[in-house]
């Protein structure tokens, strides 16, 4: 977008001339992918409705930020140019991830995408750091980047002390919003089944993080071997695949890969569908080393891990960690259903998959919301609010 189109309203040198209401809190949400987005919601959802804040969106700069402008939109958020966006104060600003966000002229709070801190890459000396808790993505000229950079889990504070010391004061451990709203759902699993058209049938999640090294990267023919192993009366078989799939490849492309699947039976849910809603609905996961496969299992899901990548790094302790640990493998050589019955018979592991995704479970809509009103500087309106299900989804793409 260029200088000729930004906007005059509701932020801007001039806007208190055109605006209807004055006088209020400018806060930015910062998106960079979709993926992030998700996230960026459910903070979003703690202040919108406060008749003293108004709202505005951004795309910030990234490899995948294809969708996000759209998603902005068709939430019917005021979506201004990166270019504008910096230009403007505003009196806070949201982001679940870290490209540019120095340039954001607002107190900052960065809060992770997924489930937890879990990826890691290797640094010049030889070691691994713990990706998002990270002097480089962190401290800019000596000095945090963020007012507050918000944790899932107390392990987190130590990687900080370890690797980025001069963020342990700005960080605050609020929980993990996303696992706290998936227990809210769970009353609702009838609605987001009868919803997908589950009805008795069991249904099994297919669920893929984007790269090469990821399900739809390295195990595409598991789509057509569940659809044909799986018997329709008994199963219903969907796909959850990563918004950079998504994005990254084009809607167009993706749904023409699966086209035969689909004719075939396959659920495809689209990249603006809900995941929480499917994974309450489903009976089964079958995932890879993302974040949806964990958060199926912290939810005590069946979950099944396909084989990962020689070279996946992944951090110690993390929940992807654990799982990885301790779900079973998916094997060619004996039938899924057999492989599915043996998961579900086990004791199962969500005790120790929530342990380690959240050391706040239930309260981190109550945490993180106090802590946005306090950089605010605005007086909590009303009594703290409960986690909130997620919306039974008004419609389901097949193509």
């Amino acid at each position: 977008m260029g200088t000729s189109e930004w906007g005059e309203v509701p932020v801007g040198r001039d806007a208190q001339r055109w605006v209807t209401r004055r006088g209020l809190h400018d806060v930015l949400v910062v998106g960079h992918t979709a993926a992030s987005c998700e996230h960026l919601f459910d903070a979003l959802a703690l202040i919108e409705s406060d008749r003293r804040i108004q709202i505005a969106f951004t795309r910030a700069p990234d490899v995948f930020g294809g969708g996000v402008e759209e998603l902005f939109r068709a939430a019917g958020g005021v979506v201004l140019p990166w270019e504008q966006a910096i230009r403007e104060p505003f009196r806070l600003a949201l982001a679940a991830a870290y490209g540019s966000v120095h340039r954001v002229h607002a107190p900052l709070v960065l809060m992770p995408h997924g489930a937890g801190y879990a990826k890691g890459f290797p640094t010049a000396t030889g070691g691994t750091q713990v990706y998002g808790l990270d002097r480089q993505r962190l401290v800019r000229d000596g000095e945090p980047v963020a007012r507050l950079v918000a944790l899932s889990h107390d392990d987190q504070l130590d990687v900080l002390r370890d690797q980025c010391p001069e963020a342990v004061d700005v960080a605050e451990v609020v929980g993990d919003l996303s696992y706290d709203r998936l227990v809210a759902s769970e009353p609702f699993r009838d609605a987001y089944r009868a919803a997908l058209g589950v009805d008795d049938r069991e249904l099994v999640v297919l669920a893929s993080t984007w790269g090469s090294g990821s399900l739809f990267g390295m195990h595409f023919d598991l789509i057509p071997r569940l659809l044909d192993e799986l018997p329709p009366s008994r199963f219903r078989v969907a796909t959850l695949v990563h918004p950079a799939v998504w994005f990254g490849h084009g809607p167009r492309q993706v749904r023409a890969w699966l086209s035969d699947c689909v004719e075939a039976g396959l659920l495809l849910l689209a990249p603006d569908v809900d995941w929480r809603a499917a994974i309450v609905a489903a009976d089964h996961v079958i995932g890879d080393h993302g974040s949806t496969t964990a958060y199926a299992a912290a939810l005590g899901r069946t979950v099944l891990r396909v084989e990962p990548p020689a070279r996946l790094s992944i951090v110690e302790n993390s929940p992807q960690a654990r799982l990885g640990a301790v779900a079973r493998r998916l094997r060619s050589d004996v039938p899924v259903v057999d492989q599915l019955r043996d998961a579900a018979a086990d004791p199962g592991f969500g005790a120790e998959i929530r342990a380690a995704l959240t050391s706040r479970p239930g309260l981190a809509t109550v945490t993180l919301r106090r802590s946005l009103y306090g950089i605010l500087g605005l007086a909590e309106p009303g009594a703290h609010r409960a986690p909130a299900p997620v919306p039974v989804p008004p419609r389901w793409y097949r193509s």
